[in-house]
């Protein structure tokens, strides 16, 4: 059944004159960083957050208003004295209860639904199997809007804001479409039509990779960092880059497309017709597929490498720790090119694993080793991934979502 979200307040009554872009510009900025503020600090004193933004205490104290009328923030029910002393501040943080995002995203063998809460908690989550009509994608977003459906339901009390949609390929977050997903065999689908469609709320759609560089600046480890690159490494393979708290998009969305960046010491063969591309080589269609050539498991579900791995098979820590280091060579391939302050990888061996990691760092090297870190959510990236393209729209613009 189709929701409804809920209402956010208006920015300026109908009968106040029409603001002009730069204000609008300036009332979006302020109240973003603000909320960010709340999010990075609370519980925090409304004073903090004047002095850590800089703007006026009576601008925080008046956004800080909108944001508890909204329900997105709420006072503390301790007062904190500044050294002891004067009058006690009521310091305010984020309300967590009252709001939640969905997720989805959508892999090759399945779907991930999702609830997340304001501060990019998983609250719920489940994974749809793809079956025989994984080529229809209008039938693939009706279940994931029924999963979603059925985690509200459960959900008793939980209002949600919107819908986030995370996917590889080629996806163009301003027409909400997945242009080309060669391994679904997508084009030119309009996921935020069709999913709007049946759920009744707001839907954003955007590229697992950048999505995830958005869940790392909000929610992860490497918040505050001035730049940030993440490779994405599943049956997909993917990059994103973040400048100044910014995500590079490119014409159309088309940024962070390396699946057919050569990779050095490759020997797969590419269906584009060359041999060693990046994805190719490292997706986990191929790491099963060798694993399977040495009898260490039968399907094609990469933690099964893992957990042969974990029961000590050699053959399967090998494959784990080469395809480490090969995510290595292209990590540090990237690194040339961009130079980002932090890299972070999703890659399944590097999240479960010390030696792949390890691997991954000495291919990259001792002088930029330290920069490159797994991803900050090892348990849920998928649901995570979903949530944050949801989340980033509430964090840059949270009274107009």
């Amino acid at each position: 059944m189709p929701r409804t979200a809920a209402p956010l307040l208006a920015s300026h009554s109908p009968n106040s004159p029409v603001p002009r872009a730069a204000d609008s510009d300036r009332r979006r900025t302020n109240a973003s960083v603000i909320l960010r503020s709340v999010l990075e600090h609370g519980p925090v004193a409304r004073s903090t957050i004047s002095r850590l933004t800089g703007l006026s205490p009576a601008s925080v104290t008046d956004y800080c208003a909108r944001f508890t009328e909204l329900g997105l923030i709420r006072e503390s029910a301790t007062p904190q004295r500044s050294k002891g002393v004067g009058r006690p501040h009521v310091p305010v943080d984020l309300d967590a209860s009252r709001f939640v995002v969905g997720g989805v995203h959508v892999a090759v063998p399945y779907t991930t639904v999702a609830l997340l809460d304001l501060r990019g908690r998983v609250v719920a989550e489940r994974r749809i199997g793809h079956d025989s009509s994984l080529a229809d994608p209008a039938r693939v977003l009706a279940r994931a809007a029924e999963g979603l459906d059925t985690l509200l339901t459960e959900a008793a009390g939980a209002t949600p804001l919107g819908v986030g949609v995370a996917a590889g390929g080629w996806v163009d977050r301003d027409s909400g479409t997945i242009v080309d997903h060669p391994l679904l065999g997508w084009r030119d689908v309009p996921v935020r039509e069709l999913l709007g469609a049946r759920t009744g709320l707001p839907v954003h759609v955007d590229g697992h990779a950048r999505a995830l560089v958005n869940g790392e600046r909000l929610f992860g480890r490497v918040r505050g960092s001035r730049s940030v690159l993440h490779l994405f490494v599943g049956n997909v393979v993917d990059a994103a880059f973040a400048t100044n708290d910014e995500v590079h998009h490119g014409p159309r969305s088309q940024a962070g497309a390396i699946a057919h960046l050569p990779l050095r010491g490759g020997t797969e063969p590419c269906g584009c017709g060359r041999v060693g591309c990046l994805q190719v080589e490292l997706s986990e269609r191929t790491l099963c597929r060798r694993a399977r050539e040495a009898g260490i498991v039968d399907g094609v579900n990469p933690t099964h490498v893992v957990t042969a791995a974990e029961r000590g098979d050699p053959v399967a820590v090998r494959l784990l720790t080469q395809r480490a280091r090969m995510v290595g060579r292209a990590v540090g391939l990237l690194l040339d090119i961009l130079n980002p302050e932090t890299v972070v990888v999703t890659e399944l061996g590097v999240i479960r694993r010390e030696d792949c990691l390890r691997a991954l760092r000495e291919e990259v090297g001792d002088a930029r080793a330290s920069a490159v870190v797994p991803t900050s959510f090892p348990d849920s990236v998928l649901a995570v991934a979903g949530g944050s393209v949801m989340l980033d729209v509430l964090y840059r613009d949270p009274l107009s979502v």
